[in-house]
């Protein structure tokens, strides 16, 4: 399995291909896609390449498949016994990205195309084992 961990928005997120993570709000397009060089760490299949602070020639390509906004937070500050309170709400603005591919010194590791090839082949290998043991 190959994954990295990437510097986006001041936190540090575990990433892996064909999956979608939730970002601050980056100033792209929808559909839109773009690549990040903030990477720290790349793991591929047990080998791992530790950055200091960068990994160099690292990158994760990405796309961004919509910009929306969180879940309501609600802030409550009270001062007991001094008639004091204050309520206010946030919503933090964010952009969902999916990850297509993790690259290392200009070559990709993996990639969206090798991860969706593989996978119709382990589902048609498990439906034909399910099929022949009803037999």
């Amino acid at each position: 399995m190959t994954y990295a961990i990437i510097e986006t928005g001041g936190k540090q997120l575990r990433v892996e291909v064909g999956r979608f993570y939730d970002v601050d709000r980056l100033p792209l397009e929808e559909n839109e896609e773009f690549t990040l060089d903030q990477v720290l760490f790349v793991d591929h299949d047990g080998e791992a390449s530790i950055g200091q602070p960068l990994v160099e020639g690292a990158t994760v390509e990405a796309t961004v498949l919509r910009h929306f906004r969180g879940r309501k937070i609600i802030v409550y500050k009270m001062q007991p016994k001094k008639k004091t309170r204050k309520k206010q709400g946030h919503r933090q603005e964010l952009t969902r990205v999916m990850v297509n591919a993790i690259s290392l010194g200009g070559s990709a590791l993996v990639s969206d195309q090798t991860s969706a090839e593989a996978a119709p082949v382990s589902v048609v290998s498990a439906e034909v084992a399910s099929a022949e043991t009803e037999d």
